[in-house]
C-alpha cells in the first residue's frame, strides 16, 4: 500500500486541518498532490482534474465546517483530494475497483459527499436547493458551496440555477474553477468571456475592493452599506462596456484569484463566510498542476490509466496478438470516410470529441464537425436545425448523457421526422465509471418513440454498415448504440453494405433453443456455445440488429420453430429488447418459454465490464446456464 506523507498520514477528517499552520498547509498540499500521483500511477483513474484543485480542496476543508457545511463537486473528476482528506485515504487504492470506492462523490459512501454526481452541471442547482432548505430551517450558520468548472458552466442547467440563485437570499457560494478545460479544451463564447474577465484587471480589481468594503464594513451600520452600494452603482455605470455576466444575474462576483495559492484562498474563504447571499468566486487553476506531462497534454492525462510516474510512460495492456479497433475509433474513421462521399454529413458532439473519436473528423474536416460544449439538449436541437436544411447530422452522445436530451429527441427530431443519426457511445455496462455512466436505459427510452429506428451492431463492420444505411435519403431519425471499446474484428474495413431497416440475420443454426441477441453482447453467444458443446447442446443464434422496427418475418420463423427462447441485451430488461420480443409473442398469439438476460432492475456499481456482465448473469457462463435450464424445462 502507498504510504502518505507525515502530515497527510495524520489527516483523518477535515477537522484535523483546522490546527495546521500556513506552512503545514503548504506541505500538506505537496503531500496530497504526490499521494494522488502515486495512487493513480499504480491503480489508474482520473488524474489531471484532481491535481488542479489540490490547494482549493485543502482551503475549502480548512475553512468550512464540512460535512455540516455542504460541499458539492460538479461532475466529481476532481474530487480525489476531497475523498482522501475525508477519511478514505487508507481505502483509496480501491478507487474505481469492483466493490471499492466510487470514482465520483457518492452519498451512500460518505457523509462528506453531500451530493452524488457523475454528469456535469448539477452542482449549483443542488447547492441552491440545500441553501434554500437551510434558510427555511433557520440554519443561518450553514454554508453551501458548489465547485463547478468552466466546462460544466457551459450547460444550460448551470445558467438556470444561477438565474434562480440571483433572486434568493440564500447562503450560496459558487466556486468557478476556471482552467479552460473539461475533458477536452473548452469551446464557445463563454470561454472567450472568461478570458476577457480574467484580463480586465481595472474592472475586477475595483470590483473586488467594493465587495471587500461590503464585507468588512457591514457591521458599521446602514450608512456604510449604502455608501458602498453607491460606489457599486457608479462602477456599473462607468464600466458598462465591461459589465459582468455574474453581477447581471445578481451574484456577487469576486476574483479572479490564483487557485494554487492556498494562503490566499484560506483568507478569501474566511472573508466570504461573512458576506451573506449568493456569491461567486472565480478561481484560476491549471489542470494537471504539479505533474509536468499532465500540464502539457491535459486531454491525454485526464484519465491515462496506469503509468510510470518517473518517465510518464502509460502502461498499456499487453496482448498476445493485435487487438481489433475500439467501436468509437471505427465510428471516427467511418464518418470521415462517409463524409468524403456525402457532402451532407455533419458531425456533432457535446464536449466529447476525443472520447467519441469525432476529433478525427474535426481534424480532417473542421468546418463539418463541431463540439458544442457540455450541452446535450442544444446538440440535439442544433442537429435538428441542420437536418431541416437537408444536411445529415451524426449526433454522437454517450448513452447515459443522451438521457438529458430526451425531450429534444422526441419533440425536435422524431415528431418532425428529421434525419438525425444518434450514435450512442458507451451503451450498456460502461465499466469503472459506474452507475452514472452505464448506458442501461437507451433501448427502452428510445424504442417507445414513433419514427425512430433503434439499432445496434454486433461487430465493427455492422457499425460501418449501419452508419452507411442511416445516411441514405429519407431515413428519418436513426439511432445506433454500441459499447465502450470492445471491438471483435481484426479485419473490418471492407466495402459498405446497405442493411435493410428492420432486418436481422441468422448467425448459427441450432436446435431446441433460440438465442435472440441485440448488439455487441451477441458475441458472448459464441463463447457460450463452446461451453455447451460438452453437454451436446447447440442452440440457434439470431443477431436481430434492430429493436425497432423488429424483423417480424424472422420472428415468425423463430416462434414457429422454437418454444424455448433466450433474449440477450446489454441494457435493462425492464422495457428493453426482451420486452419487445414478449410483446411480439403476445400480439401474435405464440406460446413459448422465454428467459430474458440483461441488466436487472437496479443500478449497477462500478467494475470491469466482464465482471459486471457476470454479476448480471449474461456473461458466456450465464448464457450457457440459461440454455441448460431451458432444455430441462418440460413444456405442457
Amino acid at each position: 500500500m502507498i504510504q502518505p506523507g507525515p502530515i497527510l498520514s495524520k489527516i483523518n477528517s477535515p477537522a484535523d486541518l483546522k490546527s495546521l499552520t500556513p506552512e503545514q498547509l503548504h506541505a500538506l498540499c505537496e503531500e496530497l498532490r504526490m499521494f494522488i500521483i502515486d495512487q493513480v500511477s499504480v491503480y489508474g483513474g482520473h488524474f489531471g482534474a484532481s491535481l488542479g484543485v489540490v490547494e482549493l480542496t485543502v482551503a475549502l476543508h480548512a475553512v468550512f465546517n464540512t460535512p455540516y457545511d455542504q460541499l458539492i463537486w460538479d461532475v466529481g473528476h476532481q474530487a480525489y483530494g476531497h475523498k482522501i482528506l475525508t477519511g478514505r485515504r487508507d481505502d483509496f487504492h480501491t478507487n474505481r475497483v469492483y466493490k471499492g470506492l466510487s470514482g465520483f462523490p457518492k452519498r451512500a459512501e460518505s457523509e462528506y459527499d453531500a451530493f452524488g454526481v457523475g454528469h456535469s452541471s448539477t452542482s449549483i442547482s443542488a447547492a441552491l436547493g440545500m441553501a434554500v432548505a437551510a434558510e427555511y430551517k433557520k440554519e443561518k450558520d450553514r454554508h453551501c458551496i458548489a465547485v463547478i468548472g468552466d466546462g460544466a458552466l457551459t450547460a444550460g442547467m448551470a445558467f438556470e440555477a444561477m438565474n434562480h440563485a440571483g433572486v434568493t437570499n440564500s447562503n450560496l457560494l459558487i466556486v468557478l474553477n476556471d482552467n479552460c478545460m473539461a475533458i477536452d479544451p473548452n469551446v464557445g463564447a463563454l470561454k472567450d468571456y472568461l478570458v476577457d474577465i480574467t484580463t480586465s484587471s481595472t474592472y475586477n480589481k475595483f470590483r473586488d475592493e467594493v465587495w471587500k468594503m461590503l464585507g468588512r464594513f457591514g457591521d458599521l451600520g446602514s450608512n456604510a452599506q449604502a455608501f458602498a452600494s453607491k460606489i457599486e452603482g457608479g462602477l456599473k455605470a462607468a464600466m458598462l462596456k465591461h459589465s459582468n455576466l455574474f453581477e447581471s444575474l445578481n451574484l456577487r462576483y469576486f476574483g479572479p484569484v490564483d487557485g494554487h495559492d492556498v494562503d490566499h484562498l484560506v483568507h478569501i474563504f474566511n472573508d466570504l463566510k461573512n458576506i451573506p447571499g449568493p456569491k461567486l468566486l472565480h478561481v484560476i487553476t491549471t489542470k494537471g498542476k504539479g505533474y509536468a506531462l499532465a500540464e502539457k497534454d491535459q486531454v491525454k492525462w485526464h484519465s491515462p490509466g496506469k503509468f510510470d510516474k518517473i518517465t510518464g510512460e502509460i502502461k498499456s495492456k499487453v496482448y498476445d496478438k493485435p487487438q481489433p479497433p475500439k467501436y468509437q475509433d471505427v465510428f471516427g474513421h467511418t464518418i470521415v470516410e462517409l463524409a468524403r462521399k456525402n457532402p451532407k454529413i455533419m458531425g456533432i458532439t457535446p464536449a466529447m470529441p476525443s472520447g467519441s473519436s469525432l476529433n478525427i473528423m474535426m481534424e480532417a474536416m473542421p468546418d463539418r464537425a463541431m463540439d458544442v460544449g457540455i450541452a446535450e439538449q442544444h446538440a440535439v436541437t442544433f442537429s435538428a436545425g441542420l437536418a431541416t436544411q437537408g444536411l445529415i447530422p451524426f449526433c454522437n452522445i454517450y448513452s447515459s448523457f443522451m438521457q438529458r436530451a430526451y425531450d429534444q429527441v422526441i419533440h425536435d427530431v422524431c415528431l418532425q421526422n428529421l434525419n438525425v443519426v444518434f450514435c450512442l457511445d458507451r451503451a450498456g455496462i460502461a465499466g469503472a465509471d459506474g452507475p452514472t455512466h452505464h448506458g442501461a436505459f437507451d433501448i427502452p427510452y428510445f424504442r417507445c418513440i414513433p419514427n425512430l429506428v433503434v439499432s445496434a451492431p454486433m461487430n465493427e463492420q455492422e457499425l460501418r454498415n449501419l452508419m452507411y444505411t442511416a445516411q441514405q435519403d429519407n431515413m428519418g431519425p436513426f439511432s445506433i448504440r454500441y459499447p465502450r471499446g470492445q471491438g471483435v474484428m481484426p479485419e473490418w474495413e471492407t466495402p459498405f453494405e446497405l442493411i435493410p431497416v428492420g432486418k436481422g440475420r441468422l448467425v448459427s443454426e441450432g436446435e431446441e433453443v433460440a438465442i435472440l441477441s441485440i448488439g455487441h453482447i451477441g458475441n458472448y453467444v459464441t463463447e457460450a456455445l463452446q461451453l455447451l458443446q460438452t453437454a451436446d447442446l447447440s442452440p440457434a443464434h439470431y443477431d436481430m440488429r434492430f429493436v425497432k422496427p423488429l424483423d417480424e418475418e424472422l420472428l415468425h420463423q423463430v416462434f414457429k420453430k422454437f418454444k424455448k427462447i433466450i433474449t440477450l441485451e446489454d441494457g435493462t430488461i425492464v422495457g428493453g429488447f426482451g420486452s419487445a420480443i414478449l410483446e411480439f409473442m403476445a400480439d401474435h398469439g405464440y406460446a413459448a418459454k422465454v428467459i430474458r438476460l440483461g441488466i436487472p432492475d437496479q443500478f449497477i456499481e462500478h467494475g470491469e465490464q466482464i465482471q459486471l456482465h457476470k454479476e448480471c448473469g449474461f456473461d458466456p457462463e450465464g448464457i450457457a446456464k440459461a440454455v441448460q435450464s431451458l432444455v430441462s424445462v418440460v413444456l405442457k
